[in-house]
């Protein structure tokens, strides 16, 4: 067993020696691929906690008309107040909207209101982020009511532009994946046919099936596994250095949990690729 074992790492590790140049090419379009796979992945965790966190926090807000009467303004009131899908409101005076209007619009724009120009509104907190819509169904077209709001809709925008991008990264990574198997299948090649004379030797002295095929099997796993390990770093180093908002943040068993998929699937990647090339080019 361990002649074999030294024989087998001895003619894989030659075989990549030999190949050196198409073992750096798959190496490299794996690393690529499974960098895009694994910052895929990292994207959808990502825009998934956001958005749940986001959701969480969704406000909306019942704006009144400057000059909605006491009346209108008390009718909003109590009606939200009855709502059963309404956690709390905070209303907010038209001198309060109109200090928070300073910091939020250009000084151009807000040096031409007054006080008076401003509504007051009413900022809710819905019991589950989606009663948000039934809220503005049911206070949109109230007396006194201007608009109602809620990020309802951004965040849908920005779940489709994430989404978008995800397809995007998955098909340029299912590409670069494809062309890494065949670089792999083309080095598991050039390196039987370099040794198509020791083969015919060696099944002439009854080396089995298996005897002869485990180095080229290895040699296609370890250029995956290398692939594999350099597209993890590139993962780490995302999650690590690149400035992410809280929310945005994931944990570290997230990040372990990414990359061991992107570690099986170079893996399988390189393993597939060499059983194909056996198959097909290796006569045992």
């Amino acid at each position: 067993m361990r002649v074999y074992l030294r024989y087998a790492f001895k003619e894989t590790f030659s075989n990549l020696w030999r190949n050196r140049m198409m073992t750096v090419a798959a190496v490299l379009t794996v690393a690529v691929s499974l960098s895009l796979v694994g910052s895929a992945l990292l994207l959808k965790q990502s825009a998934a906690q956001a958005s749940a966190s986001w959701q969480q926090g969704t406000r909306v807000t019942v704006w009144m008309q400057p000059t909605a009467s006491a009346g209108a303004i008390a009718s909003v009131r109590t009606q939200l107040a009855q709502l059963p899908i309404v956690k709390n409101c905070v209303f907010t005076t038209q001198l309060q909207d109109y200090n928070e209007a300073r910091h939020t619009i250009p000084t151009a724009e807000f040096q031409t209101l007054t006080v008076a120009d401003m509504p007051t509104s009413f900022r809710c907190t819905p019991t589950v982020p989606t009663d948000a819509l039934t809220v503005i169904s049911t206070f949109l077209h109230q007396p006194g009511v201007y608009t109602v709001t809620a990020p309802i809709q951004q965040i849908r925008q920005m779940n489709r532009a994430i989404r978008i991008l995800q397809v995007v990264f998955l098909a340029l990574a299912t590409v670069l994946l494809l062309s890494a198997g065949v670089l792999i299948l083309n080095t598991i090649r050039m390196a039987i046919f370099a040794r198509r004379r020791e083969v015919s030797v060696m099944k002439l002295v009854g080396a089995t099936n298996w005897f002869i095929r485990v180095p080229y099997i290895t040699e296609g796993f370890i250029q995956g596994l290398l692939g594999s390990g350099v597209a993890m770093l590139a993962v780490w180093a995302l999650h690590t250095w690149y400035p992410l908002h809280n929310e945005f943040a994931l944990d570290t068993a997230k990040l372990w949990g990414t990359n061991l998929v992107v570690l099986v699937v170079g893996v399988v990647i390189g393993s597939v690729g060499s059983a194909i090339a056996i198959r097909r080019f290796l006569d045992v």
